[in-house]
């Protein structure tokens, strides 16, 4: 596979990275549901299976993200994320494989099964779970943690935004540009002229995007925003571009800098629904769609909001002729099992509430 390290190789040395998943993730005609929409031209892209532990997006991301704590000697990670946080169960996973720690610094989401899942499969892996109403006191929470950490430890935790998308981490999704790259090249799939992908931290969507420049690639990013838009916006996505693409320049000089605009990307904002972590009609038609019809499992949350908005396209555009590729970001390996058999009440006493109070009405419960 001819990678970011193939055309780049000084980045070798530069950028370790840490074996997690297993790339490339599959191109999957989705013919069943083709048939369904009255459209030719459907493809996923199964980042749902990149690892057969935990899979997710997440796993391109902590590849870099581990490797580089590994190269530093960190001991401890803190990140942060809402209760049901996906991230902060990938990390908490992928980081127990490889001996680091992760202290979790979450706020409160609106409930749901797959909300208390994550969290009896935080404490399984070893997440050390803290939560606080709102952001000052996780700051303040946060503070604490780390002079904790570093009495305890004897050496700093190293800090890492929600989501995973540091620079470091989505060199990730640079690199999945490749990927796609040469699949393209080997025929598993014409070039997608659209990409469906949900963005909440939008490393994904911004990883990518800098890729396909790169390479040539005429492949649009279709954002479907699953966050508020304060945290999820054009500006802030230009930002993180400018910032990778400069930190990859830095390290290696033959890798070019692009020159970006608003234009290059789209961000579509009526699939969020009435909030973070709330469930929408359209997203469970989607959801269950998917599962019907090719038995891919979609995550309310993320995954299947951003496939309602590609089955809104097809119906309302005159999509025909266009290749359309959903990229997979949720994780579909089944952890009930190993959820089911965690006690709650094993979890800080703040956690108590979810397991003890009724779930959102139109969460599907698929266990």
């Amino acid at each position: 596979m001819k990678d970011l390290f193939y055309y780049y190789p000084s980045l070798r040395e530069k950028l370790p990275l840490l074996k997690l998943g297993d790339f490339p993730t599959p191109i999957q005609n989705l013919k069943k549901l083709s048939s369904l929409l009255k459209h030719n031209n459907l493809y996923i892209k199964r980042d749902d299976i990149s690892n057969n532990i935990y899979g997710g997006n997440k796993v391109r991301k902590l590849e870099f993200i581990l490797a580089d704590l590994i190269k530093h000697k960190k001991r401890v990670i803190i990140t942060f994320g809402l209760a049901g946080s996906n991230y902060a169960l990938a990390t908490t996973i992928h980081a127990s494989e490889v001996g680091l720690k992760t202290v979790l610094m979450l706020l409160p989401q609106p409930n749901s099964y797959h909300l208390q899942e994550n969290l009896l499969l935080d404490y399984n892996f070893g997440a050390d779970l803290h939560q606080q109403n709102n952001t000052l006191f996780l700051t303040f929470d946060t503070g604490i943690q780390i002079v904790y950490q570093i009495f305890k430890t004897f050496s700093l935790p190293k800090i890492i935004p929600p989501g995973g998308s540091s620079v470091i981490g989505i060199i990730g999704f640079v690199n999945a540009a490749f990927e796609l790259y040469e699949q393209i090249y080997n025929k598993e799939i014409p070039e997608p002229d659209f990409i469906y992908i949900p963005i909440g931290s939008m490393g994904s969507a911004v990883g990518l995007t800098l890729g396909f420049k790169i390479l040539g690639l005429k492949s649009k990013i279709i954002s479907i925003r699953v966050v508020d838009e304060k945290y999820a916006n054009l500006k802030k996505m230009i930002r993180l571009f400018k910032k990778v693409n400069r930190y990859l320049n830095n390290l290696d000089k033959s890798f070019p800098i692009i020159k970006i605009k608003e234009n290059d990307f789209q961000i579509k904002h009526n699939f969020f629904g009435h909030g973070y972590g709330l469930f929408t009609n359209e997203g469970n038609i989607a959801a269950k769609l998917m599962n019907e019809y090719e038995g891919i499992k979609l995550d309310g949350i993320y995954s299947a909001k951003a496939f309602a908005a590609l089955i809104d396209d097809i119906k309302k555009s005159n999509f025909n002729d266009k290749i359309l590729l959903f990229w997979n970001t949720g994780n579909s390996i089944d952890l009930f099992k190993i959820a089911s058999e965690v006690n709650y009440h094993k979890l800080p006493h703040k956690f108590y509430s979810y397991f003890e109070s009724s779930v959102q009405a139109l969460e599907q419960k698929s266990n």
